[in-house]
């Protein structure tokens, strides 16, 4: 009995030294991939803060602009906007249909979000990334055509550029000085930078070629206008770039361009994205592709790090990730 009694000591002294050399694993939840179109992020306090074109496979689709942050690229969470996961909501913006291609600026301490509803260009501002947005007027900055996919760039000497597409025998991108208030352009500076013109921004010899998503910086006094061509749905929707010397040009094509397409980074449909640097000031590039090889929608997110190999402006394709919550 003794030697029974020793025996079944030490097999439970035996089970306990393994479970605590093994302890049981902890499952976390699977991650999926957000699926976000035409995105941006926004970097501010050690936060990023992203925002894109939702789709028709979320129950906000068509109710205005969601947001999820992460503070390291990696895990992001949300929707964390403060109206039910919306940074902006329809209601408080102009437009009730088409928000598309949001950007997100800081100028004098407050945040303002630049978008596209009911194919026009219009302007929200608040005091956090995360909203809520609110537009003080409920007209649009142009106020004639039709104009899509906005972008501000600001210059040294504190001059504000307009960027946009305009939708005229194409998507065309077109640039005008806008005021201090960025409410309104300044009459006479309207100027079409680029369109669609290249073998490569026009894969499908389409009557409708397509140049948008433009993305705007300087580097050693040049600029640097990057921009997406090819109709979205198209598996061969890809990055370029343009240079000038000047905000309103003109616009020398690079002889490097596509930079991002599914030729180095093997996903369809890759584009329409923005600029934007992380906490160790690497640039990267964030943008939508296809959701897989024979389907379009929904887009998913990804980010992909870019450079300058002096005046030349390259993608690191082994870069590539998907971004996921």
């Amino acid at each position: 009995m003794k030697k029974i009694l020793t025996l079944v000591s030490s097999l439970c002294i035996f089970v306990c030294c393994s479970q605590e050399n093994n302890p049981p694993k902890t499952t976390e939840p699977e991650q999926k991939n957000i699926l976000l179109a035409d995105p941006t992020i926004f970097y501010d306090n050690g936060t990023y803060y992203l925002y894109g074109t939702t789709g028709g496979e979320t129950p906000l689709n068509g109710q205005g602009f969601m947001v999820y942050k992460s503070s390291d690229l990696q895990k992001w969470k949300g929707p964390a906007g403060s109206q039910n996961g919306l940074a902006l909501k329809k209601g408080d913006a102009f437009g009730d249909k088409g928000f598309w291609a949001p950007q997100i600026l800081k100028y004098n301490n407050k945040f303002y979000m630049i978008y596209t509803a009911n194919e026009n260009i219009a302007i929200a501002s608040s005091n956090s990334p995360l909203g809520p947005f609110k537009n003080e007027s409920q007209k649009p900055i142009i106020e004639t055509g039709n104009q899509i996919d906005p972008f501000i760039f600001i210059d040294e000497d504190g001059k504000k550029y307009l960027y946009h597409v305009r939708l005229t025998k194409g998507n065309r991108i077109f640039v005008a000085e806008i005021n201090d208030d960025l409410q309104s352009i300044k009459p006479g500076t309207l100027t079409e930078c680029i369109s669609g013109t290249l073998p490569w921004e026009n894969t499908q010899n389409t009557d409708w070629p397509v140049t948008e998503g433009p993305t705007v910086l300087k580097h050693d006094g040049l600029y640097y206008l990057i921009y997406s061509a090819n109709d979205f749905r198209n598996p061969d929707y890809a990055v370029g770039y343009a240079t000038s010397k000047s905000p309103l040009g003109p616009w020398e094509k690079s002889v490097d361009s596509p930079i991002i397409s599914r030729k180095n980074v093997k996903q369809n449909g890759i584009g329409h994205g923005d600029v934007f640097w992380g906490k160790n000031n690497k640039m990267h590039y964030v943008l939508h592709t296809h959701f897989n090889e024979s389907t379009v929608a929904p887009r998913k997110t990804g980010i992909i790090s870019i450079d300058f190999d002096g005046k030349t402006l390259k993608a690191d394709s082994g870069s590539f990730i998907f971004l996921k919550n």
